[in-house]
């Protein structure tokens, strides 16, 4: 058994009730893609053929850890799913969560976890130091995520980890999540969605086993150097311990604006204002010095005294405030954690929301086509409702689950111009009109979440060659931008700790790869690590074109976001006029066919993915 992994994968079959081992790959296998989105991705390219539906038994839900998942490292808590992309129904699907789910799985002895066919029934999955079971769930069909974990906390203990789905997941709307030990979640691709197709209603899993770790006495001193690293990048002085929400997103707002009443205002400085009076908690991951998750109680307000369990990061708080015209915290505080116990990216239902409003707003639709409800900007009561109608899909509910493109098509007229998504998913939601690195990295992606970062907005990237912001709209620049920083997100998502340990982070590429090797025992080059990133970006566009993606899948657009916003930073700037010739450049950077979108057969030979080449060029 390779050190640094625990050395099987287990297989669980819900249409036959059958549960399976197996061994890991090789160790050349292993080096290639690391684990994570790495393997779950190679994983999902060999098992999932053209013509398969997100929804279909045959879909695979394919969950890893890394060699760094579970070790004495910061972050090192990253539990990665690969499956096709439910929101679009196209692409390979990513998602991530962190908190204790994929330790704990590592710590049950296994490395992955491979789930497909659908069960008769609603089921759980129990997975522990002394078996795998597969359980009755009818009593937890029905019920929010976080009474699921209670739950089965309750009857398991409480040192189990619950990955669960709420209604949405359960009816299958987009943007269905997967939520895990309160203030964690698997958001993108509408993952929770082909669990609830599966009539899964959650895993659990517990775990105190070891897994053999090379060199321990090197990883002691790798940790302590990693986490000066850690804190010496600016991100840890804007965002770590809760800095985000008591510091009421002003960063953000200077930085980048925010998607104000559907991306139609960027100044929507109002948002936020007032989060620090309530009493904010960090809620960090295990051995984390960031601890970027909190715990928010509001101590005013029509909700005063509630407490809501909300993660890391800008994007949950937009989807359920600024994208809806609602400033104040008392309020969007609230909502997203009805999202979280719903089962929904706030993206996926905060973007179909917004542009229903505004169609509203535009005549599109009446009273008469939303159950009697008026439609308005910064109606918080209003919000709710919909989000209860967008779970059970109930009346109006029914059109807004289809997600933000498809409900815009049911509504008719010209919703689709200012229906917002990436390849009609929902997107990270920030206003990356502001941010043309970041902005293509997100618009060459598949749909799937956070794509390549890009150095001119978040936070520069020295690892990849820009150790200062870059200027947000030199066109000619990014291309390249996107492609350096895409690579190094990828292989940090494969290698099984938290992206906020690398991410801007000078010297994060080095220490990733001695901590590898001190974990496994390989002689792992730098020039290796990074390959690794290359090739998994090389092999989620060779999934997506023979899903069906076409180079017009990168161009085409949302119509809002080629306008240029009417105030903040890019005031007057859109993308649009560039586009095109940005694309053409990223391609040929990257060794893509222009007319295809495909990757050449020698860009794919270079990564020993010849027999993608023969499947894409046939």
């Amino acid at each position: 058994m390779t050190a640094g992994y625990a050395g099987k994968i287990l297989y669980v079959d819900l249409t036959e009730n059958k549960i399976g081992e197996d061994s890991l790959p090789d160790e050349e296998v292993l080096r290639s893609w690391l684990g994570c989105f790495g393997l779950g991705l190679k994983m999902l390219y060999d098992m999932l053929p053209p013509g398969v539906s997100a929804q279909d038994p045959e879909n695979p839900m394919i969950f890893w850890t890394g060699p760094l998942t579970g070790a004495k490292v910061p972050g090192a808590t990253n539990l990665s799913l690969a499956t096709k992309n439910f929101n679009n129904n196209l692409t390979a699907g990513r998602s991530h969560t962190h908190g204790e789910l994929g330790r704990n799985l590592k710590k049950a002895g296994f490395d992955g976890l491979v789930i497909t066919g659908c069960s008769e029934k609603p089921v759980y999955l129990f997975i522990h130091d002394d078996g795998v079971e597969i359980r009755d769930a009818a009593q937890l069909w029905g019920k929010d995520t976080h009474q699921t974990e209670d739950i089965l906390q309750d009857l398991l203990g409480k040192e189990v980890s619950v990955g669960a789905i709420g209604p949405v997941g359960e009816n299958m709307g987009s943007g269905g999540a997967i939520f895990n030990d309160r203030n964690h979640n698997m958001c993108h691709s509408g993952v929770g969605s082909v669990m609830g197709s599966k009539k899964l209603k959650a895993i659990v899993t517990q775990g105190s086993k070891s897994f053999p770790i090379a060199n321990p006495e090197k990883m002691v001193e790798i940790h302590k150097r990693w986490v000066q690293l850690v804190k010496q990048g600016h991100r840890y002085g804007r965002s770590s311990k809760g800095k985000l929400f008591t510091n009421e997103f002003r960063y953000l707002a200077k930085l980048i604006g925010f998607v104000g009443k559907n991306f139609q205002i960027n100044q929507f400085n109002e948002f936020g204002i007032g989060l620090s009076r309530h009493k904010i908690t960090p809620k960090p991951c295990r051995g984390c010095p960031h601890a970027c998750p909190v715990d928010v109680e509001l101590v005013s307000g029509p909700h005063k005294g509630f407490v809501a369990s909300i993660a890391g990061g800008g994007e949950g708080p937009e989807g359920a405030g600024s994208i809806l015209g609602i400033a104040d915290p008392d309020h969007f505080v609230y909502i997203l954690d009805r999202y979280d116990r719903l089962g929904v990216e706030s993206s996926a239902i905060g973007c179909t929301i917004a542009m229903a409003i505004e169609a509203y707003e535009k005549g599109l639709i009446t009273k008469k086509d939303t159950d009697g409800l008026e439609l308005r900007w910064g109606d918080a009561e209003l919000v709710e409702e919909l989000a209860r109608k967008y779970a059970y899909k109930e009346g109006f509910g029914a059109v807004l689950a289809l997600g933000p493109l498809e409900a815009a098509r049911a509504i008719g007229g010209n919703a689709t111009d200012f229906a917002v998504h990436i390849k009609g998913a929902p997107m990270n939601l920030h206003d990356w009109r502001s941010t043309w690195g970041m902005f293509l990295s997100h618009i060459v992606s598949g749909g799937s979440g956070w794509p390549g970062t890009a150095a001119d907005s978040i936070g520069e990237e020295p690892d990849a060659g820009y150790p200062q912001f870059t200027e947000p709209f030199d066109y000619s620049a990014k291309p390249l931008e996107a492609r350096k920083a895409g690579i190094l997100k990828y292989m940090r998502d494969a290698n099984g700790t938290c992206g906020f340990m690398t991410w801007n982070i000078g010297g994060s590429t080095e220490i990733v790869r001695e901590a590898i090797n001190a974990v496994t025992g390989w002689d792992m080059t730098t020039e290796e690590l990074v390959d690794v990133g290359e090739r998994m970006m090389q092999l989620e566009r060779a999934f997506n074109i023979r899903q069906g993606l076409t180079p017009e899948d990168d161009s085409n657009l949302s119509p809002r976001l080629l306008e240029a916003p009417k105030d903040g930073v890019a005031a007057g700037k859109s993308i649009k006029p560039y586009l095109q010739g940005m694309l053409d450049e990223y391609y040929r950077l990257m060794g893509w066919d222009k007319k295809t979108g495909k990757p050449w057969r020698s860009t794919l030979k270079r990564f020993g993915l010849d027999y993608v080449a023969d499947d894409i060029w046939r």
